[in-house]
């Protein structure tokens, strides 16, 4: 579905806006690489829970259950970690846009 005139226009001023801003790629940078990094290790966690189970099987079901438990707390970190990566990067697209856009509105109104 194509978009409208209009669309397109809103969807021009936001690609320029993201164009101008330069603190935007640094701002969701600084603020990503720490969860980045906590997100590559308890991945890396919960896929090291997941072979300590198998491997357990055969020794001790309750070690084994034990690495599973583990590997449920890693797969949670993982999980926290992917939802504020995608949080921070959105947060700061609709308040940037917002800020923008908003006072555009407002003077536009104020004519």
């Amino acid at each position: 579905m194509p978009l409208s005139e209009d669309e397109q226009r809103i969807l021009h001023q936001i690609e320029e806006q993201l164009q101008r801003d330069p603190g935007f790629g640094r701002t969701l940078h600084s603020a990503a690489s720490g969860d980045r990094r906590m997100l590559a290790i308890s991945t890396a966690a919960a896929i090291a829970c997941l072979v300590l189970i198998i491997a357990l099987l055969s020794v001790s079901p309750y070690l084994s259950f034990v690495a599973f438990i583990g590997g449920v707390v890693a797969a949670l970190f993982a999980e926290r970690h992917a939802r504020r990566l995608g949080e921070a990067g959105l947060n700061h697209l609709s308040e940037s846009v917002r800020g923008r856009f908003g006072q555009q509105q407002r003077t536009r109104a104020d004519d």
